[in-house]
């Protein structure tokens, strides 16, 4: 693989927390050699106001942060992708339609903070550990010598990298 930026789409169901974080936490840490992009199989159509406290509290720019279908990226004539990481197990388990330019595909199962009910400090919690669970991955994932290696062993550290603490079950499986 050749030295450039690398196209990456984080896809979940819904698109309005662990994709948007995916998206948002790739695009300042990997500048220059990654662009993120993040949709979902059935987008809300909004970001969650959580996923906008918890990344602009990390300093990241939630200003151009949009809740997208994936169909955006399906498309013959759209954004070539080099690698496509599910953060949701209903995503993971979805038909995804053929992305343009053969990407690589991982699964990174991150439980949903979107689901957890109780009081608003709890639900801050599950958003904060997402978004921790996301940036140690993206870490790991920065870590990998991707222009020196295979796509075979690129593919199979991203997935090792999915099966970290705190995935979700269908992640550890594979």
């Amino acid at each position: 693989m050749v030295d450039r930026v690398y196209n990456v789409l984080f896809l979940c169901s819904g698109n309005s927390a662990r994709s948007i974080m995916g998206e948002a936490i790739l695009n300042d840490l990997g500048k220059g050699k990654f662009k993120a992009f993040s949709a979902g199989t059935t987008a809300k159509g909004e970001v969650n106001p959580h996923t906008v406290k918890v990344l602009a509290a990390a300093g990241h720019d939630v200003s151009n942060l949009r809740s997208k279908s994936w169909d955006e990226f399906a498309k013959a004539d759209g954004e070539k992708l080099d690698f496509v990481i599910t953060v949701c197990d209903d995503a993971a388990g979805e038909t995804c339609p053929v992305w343009p330019g053969e990407p690589m595909l991982a699964h990174w199962g991150i439980p949903d903070p979107v689901k957890v009910k109780g009081s608003e400090a709890e639900i801050a919690v599950a958003f904060d550990e997402a978004y921790g669970m996301l940036k140690r991955r993206i870490d790991l994932m920065l870590s990998i010598p991707i222009e020196k290696l295979d796509k075979l062993v690129v593919t199979a550290r991203l997935k090792d990298i999915g099966q970290t603490d705190g995935a979700t079950a269908m992640a550890k499986t594979g």
